[in-house]
């Protein structure tokens, strides 16, 4: 990417831990995007982690202290007043919001249908699904995703085809264009 995208990162993408942990290892300096999210969207992804996952509350304070410390600018404030402007599905008007009113330029998510592109054209803002920015992404920076994707597997114990398999849950075409470019094990 020629420059780095100021990019809002939907709850369900940062609900979702591995892939989670590929797009803010990819985010850390050199950065190849800038994240965003805001207090509602963080507050959503806390939810999702404790409700529908069983994380204990001790580990979500930790995973938010975390993204404060090493994100602190991330969070966008002061976007509220343009909700009610918002056209695109009621539940994520914030999010949409909350990417208007901080210049982004794309918002990740994996819930598409709720950031239809007539709601977004008004404010230059398209939705991308986390396989297609990611993909992206690793057009332009191969070699760096690579690196960081192997940094992501040591830190975990696994190997970059185990990491790879793990993603293809969730992004297959990434994972598998990803693989496309390795060395057999």
């Amino acid at each position: 990417m020629t420059s780095t995208p100021l990019v809002v990162l939907d709850a369900c993408v940062l609900a979702n831990f591995s892939l989670c942990d590929t797009l803010l290892r990819l985010a850390e300096p050199p950065r190849l995007f800038e994240p965003k999210w805001s207090e509602e969207i963080i507050r959503e992804t806390t939810r999702t982690l404790e409700s529908k996952l069983g994380w204990p509350s001790s580990l979500t304070a930790h995973l938010e202290a975390e993204l404060r410390s090493h994100f602190g600018e991330a969070w966008i404030s002061g976007y509220e007043p343009l909700i009610p402007r918002m056209a695109n599905d009621e539940k994520d008007r914030h999010v949409l919001a909350a990417a208007a009113h901080g210049q982004t330029s794309i918002i990740v998510t994996l819930n598409l249908r709720h950031f239809r592109p007539e709601h977004l054209k008004p404010w230059d803002i398209r939705a991308l699904h986390p396989q297609s920015f990611l993909s992206e992404i690793f057009r332009e920076e191969q070699m760096l995703v690579i690196k960081r994707l192997e940094q992501q597997a040591a830190d975990r114990g696994r190997s970059l085809r185990r990491l790879l398999n793990i993603l293809s849950a969730t992004v297959p075409e990434f994972a598998a264009l990803v693989s496309s470019t390795i060395p057999r094990e």
